[in-house]
């Protein structure tokens, strides 16, 4: 199936879940609806959003994960501040591992290798190849008894055709209504970083799963989905174009004012945003991470960082989080 964006991929393979899935099945006591060998592919990768008033993703949680990954990191407490459930995945422990993506991308197993400029050197080598390709999954994940944080992506594959560089995803497994949102959001967020590093034009996103399931709890919400779409639809979902370059400097500084902001150790108006030595791609990740602070801290949310906002971005938090829907200026705690 070749979908436009994300929003209306999404959209497809949810509806036929509930309409014709291929098993009913409860893999270690998690009753659900599966289809088997499931593969689409996006036309544009920066439609990477979906902007629903009844699904409600979080646009804080998916750039969060997206630059945890990027970073190279596994540490739990950068993660639980984004989403403090994500706790029941660890077995007691500070760091993440099947999850943790990023390690496998930056320092991969015993030898410590970079996939990441490994698979840049050989796209510029040869940008004919096929095996530009980051690994992810790790077999020795399912001897680890009671494992619950088991790498759900196998692996990541980058294809130079064109002067656009194209990606395909292999999944082992997907779940449709809640998992599916962040994850193609993260992938094709690396996709753009990879092309922008690489000067090439953002290509096709292909995602293949082998088990795309949706859990019978999620029936409902996305029966209710489904019924309200069509409004929905006329939403834009298309995020703005990344400068052109490595980005890593961009991020390294980013995540400096991230790590300060998490910690309610600085504040951020329309004025120091304008001030930052950043591209203005990033300036409103930064000004989402603030938004995000603010809400988190009980801060006063005014009209100055509502205004600086991306529409898009404007839209997705105040989606996401209504109460500051009533008035820009209201308090809240965490």
């Amino acid at each position: 199936m070749n979908h436009n964006g994300l929003t209306e991929a999404y959209l497809s393979n949810i509806a036929t879940l509930l309409s014709d899935p291929e098993y009913l099945n409860s893999p270690r006591g998690f009753a659900s609806r599966e289809n088997v060998g499931v593969s689409f592919s996006i036309a544009d990768p920066r439609r990477r959003l979906v902007p629903s008033a009844v699904r409600r993703s979080n646009i804080v949680f998916n750039l969060a994960e997206a630059l945890w990954y990027f970073s190279g990191r596994s540490d739990l407490e950068y993660m639980t501040y984004y989403a403090p459930g994500i706790r029941r995945f660890v077995m007691g422990a500070e760091a993440l591992t099947g999850t943790a993506y990023g390690p496998r991308m930056f320092n991969f197993g015993s030898t410590g290798l970079d996939q990441w400029a490994s698979v840049a050197d050989l796209l510029r080598e040869d940008p004919d190849t096929k095996r530009a390709v980051l690994q992810i999954y790790q077999p020795e994940e399912l001897v680890v008894q009671g494992n619950p944080d088991v790498a759900c992506t196998i692996a990541l594959q980058f294809l130079a055709r064109n002067n656009c560089l194209n990606m395909v995803s292999y999944m082992r497994a997907n779940d449709a209504y809640r998992g599916i949102v962040s994850d193609i959001f993260s992938f094709t967020f690396l996709q753009e970083l990879m092309a922008r590093e690489l000067g090439l034009e953002l290509g096709r996103y292909t995602h293949m799963v082998g088990s795309l399931h949706l859990y019978e709890p999620d029936v409902s919400p996305a029966q209710r989905l489904i019924s309200v779409s069509r409004g929905d639809q006329a939403l834009s979902d298309r995020m703005p174009v990344m400068p052109l370059g490595d980005q890593r400097p961009h991020i390294a500084r980013l995540m400096q004012i991230e790590e300060d902001l998490r910690v309610d150790a600085i504040r951020i108006g329309a004025s120091q945003l304008n001030a930052l030595d950043l591209p203005e791609y990033w300036r409103q990740v930064v000004a989402i991470l603030e938004f995000y602070r603010r809400r988190q801290y009980g801060a006063t949310v005014n009209d100055d960082l509502l205004d600086y906002l991306h529409p898009l971005y404007r839209h997705m938090l105040m989606n996401r989080f209504p109460i500051f829907s009533t008035s820009p200026h209201v308090k809240v705690s965490a």
